[in-house]
């Protein structure tokens, strides 16, 4: 035995009890009550809850886009990921035009070499839908990539047609992966933006007048009708509001292979904030944009009753100054994104501290769920003997406040600035490596390693679990 961990409080997904855990060899090899370990490095963790490493689906590292560059790299990005308790990412490689997905692959696995200090996956964004790309999509799998992401806003720059986006989903029914959607209807946010432009509202808050919540959920409700026509599954990225999670509902009562995320902002952010004085308002602009506090109630119910998959953190870091005020006096012109990789766990437990989800439903949705959609499961997102040790020692009574100077990541500023939390990762450790001790990295960059991933149709009882559980009890209707 190299590693024990006596005193902490395990909690999955579904149980939580005390007991040992011990670690060889970076896998877990026991549970339960552990004899004289003899050589092994002994984790006191009285008082504290020990959680499977956090796994984030949803990041945007060192990505060309808005004629800029996200702020965090592979090393600055995965030591703030650690740093919040997130022992495994997948990242988007971004294929660009003229070029194929298997360059794009390529140039994100050199991205990555030799700087990331956690384990990480690549899913891939499809814009150019060239001669011979089905064949190309249809190769990944065999790669350890079992997830293509389309677009559905951005008109002119990264949006698909529905043709396209039914060629893909097409594809990786044939292959098994998934599609992951951005669900907004690219042609009306751009004329509600053009529209308000002509009326002379540049500023930030204008944001999310050019692109409510219809214009999301008429895209979710396009996106799982065209899933449906092929028998292909989907998952919906960073839904939003309650008329986005009632089309949700209503493909599930038809049967729909559909699932969906959240991401940490949406739980947390108001579209009150675009409206901060000056500029600052720039700092909240990421897409779809913040809506109301009615529609985060909503969410959190979602994540409650199990019919949110996930919380990650969609990180998308501009730096505020140099790049966010790009879009001084044109709000369409600022790069769409926020950071939240190192806040990511941290948020998402407040809703432990103020008791709208429970512990096992925190461990699901930011570690468990994830790992099975994504093919990572049982090495990655669980606490059982054969798994991964990666393992956060997680402290539930600590107090503090998030600040811009208390966080690892490159980006110039937090969207958490002055907020009041409960809990934190004390001690991260990675495949039995300790990676961060007393919230402090002490990793290695490069350690992180490439984790080729399973398809859907792989892990056919996972997936079937994960749609039961999250099956609709009701419909809402919308006021």
């Amino acid at each position: 035995m190299d590693l024990v961990f006596r005193g902490g409080m395990i909690v999955t997904a579904a149980d939580t009890y005390t007991a040992d855990l011990a670690v060889e060899a970076g896998r877990i090899v026991q549970i339960g009550q552990v004899a004289s370990p003899g050589a092994a490095k002994i984790i006191d963790a009285t008082g504290c809850y020990l959680f499977p490493g956090g796994i984030d689906v949803h990041t945007h590292l060192d990505t060309p886009d808005f004629n800029s560059r996200t702020a965090d790299d592979y090393t600055t990005g995965t030591i703030a990921a650690a740093c919040g308790g997130t022992t495994t990412i997948i990242d988007f490689s971004r294929q660009e035009r003229g070029r194929s997905l298997g360059e794009a692959i390529d140039v994100w696995s050199e991205k990555a070499r030799g700087k990331a200090a956690i384990d990480y996956g690549f899913h891939v964004i499809v814009i150019d839908m060239y001669e011979g790309i089905e064949d190309d999509l249809r190769r990944l799998p065999a790669l350890g990539v079992t997830s293509f992401k389309l677009f559905m806003a951005y008109r002119g720059l990264s949006m698909v047609d529905d043709r396209a986006l039914l060629a893909v989903l097409d594809a990786a029914r044939d292959c098994d992966a998934l599609v992951m959607v951005h669900a907004e209807n690219g042609d009306a946010a751009d004329y509600l933006q053009k529209r308000l432009l002509s009326e002379g509202k540049t500023e930030p808050k204008y944001h999310a007048d050019s692109r409510p919540a219809r214009v999301e959920a008429e895209a979710t409700a396009r996106a799982i009708a065209l899933a449906e026509l092929v028998g292909a599954p989907l998952y919906v990225v960073h839904l939003t509001c309650r008329e986005a999670l009632d089309e949700l509902r209503r493909a599930r009562l038809r049967n729909v292979d559909v699932l969906a995320e959240t991401c940490t902002h949406y739980l947390h952010v108001t579209s009150d904030d675009l409206a901060r004085p000056g500029f600052e308002g720039a700092k909240y602009v990421f897409t779809p944009p913040a809506r109301s506090r009615e529609d985060q109630e909503a969410l959190w119910a979602a994540l409650k009753d199990g019919e949110l998959a996930a919380v990650s953190s969609d990180h998308a870091p501009w730096n505020y100054h140099g790049q966010k005020e790009l879009g001084r006096g044109n709000f369409t012109l600022i790069p769409n994104g926020a950071p939240g990789i190192e806040e990511r766990m941290t948020m998402a437990y407040q809703g432990v501290a103020t008791g709208r989800i429970d512990v096992n439903r925190f461990v699901d949705i930011t570690a468990t769920r994830p790992a099975k959609i994504f093919g990572l499961y049982p090495e990655k997102g669980c606490l059982a003997v054969g798994s991964d040790a990666d393992i956060v020692v997680w402290d539930p009574r600590a107090n503090g406040v998030i600040t811009q100077d208390g966080l690892h990541h490159a980006v110039d500023y937090t969207l958490y600035e002055g907020m009041s939390v409960t809990g934190k990762a004390r001690h991260v450790f990675l495949r039995g490596r300790q990676i961060v001790e007393d919230g402090i990295y002490t990793g290695e960059p490069g350690y992180g390693r490439f984790i080729k991933r399973r398809g859907p149709q792989a892990q056919r009882g996972l997936m079937a679990e994960i749609h039961q559980r999250s099956a609709p009890h009701h419909l809402t209707r919308s006021p």
